[in-house]
Order: C-alpha cells, then structure tokens, then sequence
C-alpha cells in the first residue's frame, strides 16, 4: 500500500500546539481563541472528537478563531496536511463544518453533497484521509430540515418525482426513510438520524479493510451527528462501542 509518506514526500507532519493536561482537554479556555489542532497522527480518536466538542462550544459562545488560517499557517501547510477528522455532511450552505467547530485551513477533511450520503467518490476521499492522511475520526452529519432527505421523504409519501438528477441523488436516503416511517415524531427528522446511521454503519461494517482494520485496532472511529439549524449545537448521537 502506498503509505501517506509516499504520497506526502514525508512533510505531512505539521509543527502545532502540543496535547496538554494528558490530553484530556485539547482546546482553549473558554473565551480564549483556539489554537491550530495537533497533527492527526499525534491524536487519538477521542481526542479528536474533544475538539470538535469544545470547537463546537465554542461556536455557540459567539467566539471567532484567531490565528489558524495566517500566512506562517499557509506555508506550514504547504509543506503537507495533517486534518484530525474527515467530515462527510450535507452540501447546504447554513452547515459549514470549519465555522461550527472553529476550525481554520487544514483541520478538517470535508466530504459534502447533498443529503451526506457515501458513493464511491466520496468513500475513496474518505478512505484516503484514513490511510494517506492518518485521520483518527470520521465524522457522518446530517441536520434539521435536510431538503434531500425531504424529498426522500416525498418519494415514499407521495409517490413525488423530480427534474434532472435530483431523483438519483435522493435514491440512496430513501432506504433511512422507509426505516423512520413508522418511528413517532416528524418523518424527515428521523430520516435525517436514520440516514446518518445507515451511512455509518456502512463505515463501519461495509468497507474495506483499509477502513475496518484501523477501526478493529480502536485507530479510528466513526461517529454520526446531527446539527440543529436554530441552536448551533452539534449533537454526536451514534458513538462506536468502545472497549
């Protein structure tokens, strides 16, 4: 297997903020602008989930990050990536993954289409941050009031058809609402979760062993998440079974 060495030249390996406190809590205080994230191969999955927690709070105290994406940051990566998670969420323009977690240039590894389903374009981009790139974490993102997972919805309900490629692009969500369409509560809200789960199983159980062994050796997690548009909160609701 071409190793992220290879293919990086050996530079990938970003000079950054060390783990501090036994790495129990990677960010900064609160009120305090977070520093650039260690390089993904000096975290562990959940260390890496931690940030993006904390990132996330801080995003819902109104806090901007201050010093990730400057010119020093430009050159440093350059010279090579080191992104702590790969992020598979929706294409729509209210869900941008570095502004929910505080994140700057080179952090996230960001795979988006609309209704944050798994094709194979998005499963190789996915499986080259694992292997190439090192990334502990793999995050899977739905969100409120998702209009792929509705029009999913209106195929199941209603029988709907849609222009141009539109349909296509629902075909694979509708398989979480048909899962969701007996649940209480609002459809296209639980086909949203439904959809992250099915994508994350596939993650976890469907893949390549580039993906599986990593995971079986506790290098890697896959978790699912929803993001509530009226709050900013980020709710990581499918966590791998650890231990």
């Amino acid at each position: 297997m071409t190793t992220r060495r290879q293919i990086l030249g050996g530079t990938g390996a970003l000079g950054a903020a060390a783990l501090v406190g036994g790495g129990s809590s990677l960010a900064a205080a609160p009120g305090t602008p977070l520093p650039p994230a260690p390089p993904a191969s000096e975290l562990t999955p959940a260390q890496a989930l931690q940030l993006l927690r904390e990132g996330n709070a801080s995003f819902l105290r109104g806090e901007q990050p201050s010093g990730i994406s400057n010119a020093q940051r430009r050159l440093e990566l350059a010279r090579g990536q080191a992104p702590f998670a790969a992020y598979v969420t929706c294409s729509d323009s209210r869900v941008p993954p570095e502004l929910l977690f505080g994140r700057g240039l080179g952090e996230l590894f960001i795979i988006r289409n609309a209704g944050n389903t798994v094709d194979t374009v998005a499963l190789g981009s996915i499986e080259y941050a694992v292997a190439v790139l090192e990334t502990p974490l793999v995050v899977v993102m739905g969100h409120e009031s998702c209009g792929a997972v509705a029009a999913a919805a209106k195929v199941v309900t209603d029988n709907a058809t849609f222009p141009g490629s539109i349909g296509r692009m629902v075909e694979p969500i509708i398989p979480a609402v048909l899962m969701a369409q007996d649940e209480k509560g609002d459809l296209v809200d639980n086909s949203v979760r439904a959809n992250v789960r099915r994508v994350v199983r596939q993650l976890r159980e469907q893949t390549d062993p580039i993906m599986l062994d990593p995971q079986r050796e506790g290098r890697l997690w896959v978790v699912g998440a929803y993001y509530k548009l009226d709050t900013g909160e980020v709710d990581f609701f499918d966590l791998p079974s650890v231990g």
